[in-house]
């Protein structure tokens, strides 16, 4: 009687340690769907001492590369001191517009650092950050371009941005028909050739041009009365949520000390962080 008692008991106990077990799985699985520390995606980049910023590379003044051949522009800065906020150190990736939003899409960068222009399309896809700067639409055309005076004048002209820009989508609202191009260097030799009719893209990215090439026989045809704002786009969800706050208390210590004004005239000659 005694073994069959005390093999009772001993059962007894295993399945209490089983339950106990399960108990603790349910619990940390539980943590983990509720938003837990795991998926903090700024919890992760703070761990990690990294955060990954996709960026073009080669849209200047925004981020392009020197005569050194370093990666530099307004939103390469801008990015380094919101990371420096963060605690973290940035990890630059360059590729076209298209990857980059991609790569976005698919968790392999943290957010794009790129004049990405704030939309309904894009709010519907991306949540973002307050904005940084704001900006208003050029046609840019040759300089003997007559017959495009307003938006309304694109219709049946040919332009070039780079595929699924807010340029691109733009022009194409207004009945151009739109090139696909991989830089903004790639839409001047279409432009100077001839092969296009105009294109779109920021003023200050015409006026960065301007500056480098002074001989360059291109003008703005129009000026669009819309400001367009300026932020950065991260996945939507919870996981992003802790990320985009610190982010936004970031931009705003950055706008409220003068960092953004100065970054601003540094790259663009005037002052396009205060948005209104």
């Amino acid at each position: 009687m005694k073994t069959k008692k005390l093999i009772a008991l001993l059962m007894a106990l295993v399945m209490a340690l089983s339950l106990a077990a399960c108990g603790g799985g349910d619990s940390s699985t539980a943590s983990t769907a509720s938003g837990g520390e795991e998926a903090d995606l700024l919890a992760q980049i703070q761990e990690k001492g990294e955060i990954t910023v996709a960026m073009e590379g080669t849209w200047a003044p925004w981020t392009f590369h020197d005569e050194d051949d370093n990666l530099v522009g307004y939103d390469v800065e801008v990015a380094e001191k919101v990371a420096e906020k963060l605690g973290v150190k940035v990890n630059f990736v360059e590729g076209e517009w298209d990857s980059l939003l991609a790569g976005l899409d698919s968790g392999r960068y943290d957010v794009m650092v790129n004049g990405v222009s704030v939309d309904e399309e894009r709010k519907e896809k991306y949540d973002f950050s307050i904005p940084y700067a704001a900006n208003r639409t050029a046609v840019i055309v040759r300089n003997e371009t007559e017959d495009i005076q307003s938006m309304d004048d694109l219709d049946g002209k040919r332009t070039a941005n780079t595929l699924n820009s807010t340029y691109a989508k733009i022009a194409e609202e207004h009945g151009a028909e739109v090139t696909n191009v991989d830089d903004l260097s790639q839409t001047f030799e279409l432009l100077f050739a001839g092969r296009i009719d105009a294109t779109l893209n920021d003023e200050v990215a015409y006026y960065d041009y301007m500056k480098n090439h002074p001989d360059a026989e291109i003008k703005i045809a129009v000026l669009s009365d819309d400001v367009v704002q300026v932020a950065i786009p991260l996945r939507k969800g919870e996981e992003t949520r802790t990320l985009r706050e610190a982010i936004d208390k970031a931009l705003t210590e950055l706008s409220e000390d003068g960092t953004l004004t100065e970054l601003s005239e540094k790259y663009f000659g005037v002052d396009i962080s205060q948005v209104e």
